[in-house]
């Protein structure tokens, strides 16, 4: 094989790696966290969703005062995804498109008076 033959090939094996990589076949990542500012536990649903349906996580958990619990969930390569905590008396909900932002970050944050909710992309495809 001479040196320019070779050349080519790695050049080719190269490329063809990087469409590999480039391709949106890495799900997307859901990093959340409920915070309990009340003076009493609170029961939370935690459900992820994209807009086709297709549920990525159903779960219920009780918090206790003051204390912040976090849920880790993996979710789908494109598409507008939400993700609703909802109490007894209270619920809050956050949005994303997983096609653009491969790994988001959310807040719900529960005080006797409010919900507050915060969000960003973290790392953007």
């Amino acid at each position: 094989m001479n040196r320019r033959h070779f050349v080519t090939v790695a050049a080719v094996g190269s490329l063809a790696g990087c469409s590999v990589l480039s391709g949106r076949t890495e799900r997307g990542q859901l990093d959340l966290t409920v915070q309990n500012e009340r003076a009493d536990p609170v029961s939370v649903l935690v459900e992820v969703v994209d807009d086709e349906g297709t549920t990525y996580e159903e779960e219920s958990d009780r918090i206790e005062s003051s204390v912040a619990r976090t849920f880790e969930v993996t979710v789908g390569t494109d598409g507008r995804h939400e993700v609703t905590v909802t109490g007894d008396d209270w619920q809050g909900q956050l949005g994303w498109n997983a096609g653009t932002c491969a790994l988001f970050d959310g807040t719900v944050r529960v005080t006797d008076g409010s919900v507050e909710v915060a969000s960003e992309c973290v790392d953007t495809r």
